[in-house]
């Protein structure tokens, strides 16, 4: 998919720009939001406090699970468990977290 912005160079856009309406909805950077967690391999238990890299979209970014919100049937999506300390291998999980470095997500 391809666009022109009046008085903007390709020169002046990288891999991974958030285009928004700048006047009436503009794209904020997150300074965090939940996600739906599936733990596939991982030795031991996963808590709050673990930072793994996350790719969404063209975004690389560490982000630190702050809070595990609830464990949750990885297939009904059905709650589990409210504020687990930990999650496991096969678990599944809506986790808060935190990028450590400027990241728009929806």
């Amino acid at each position: 998919v391809g666009f022109n912005i009046k008085n903007v160079s390709v020169k002046d856009i990288r891999r991974g720009n958030v285009a928004s309406d700048s006047k009436n909805d503009p794209a904020k950077e997150a300074a965090s939001f939940n996600a739906q967690v599936i733990v596939l391999n991982h030795p031991g238990q996963i808590g709050a406090g673990y930072s793994p890299v996350l790719d969404c979209h063209t975004a690389h970014i560490a982000c630190k699970f702050d809070t595990l919100v609830e464990k949750i049937d990885r297939r009904t999506g059905k709650v589990m468990e409210a504020s687990p300390k930990f999650v496991k291998s096969g678990d599944a999980a809506i986790v808060k977290m935190i990028p450590t470095k400027p990241m728009c997500v929806e």
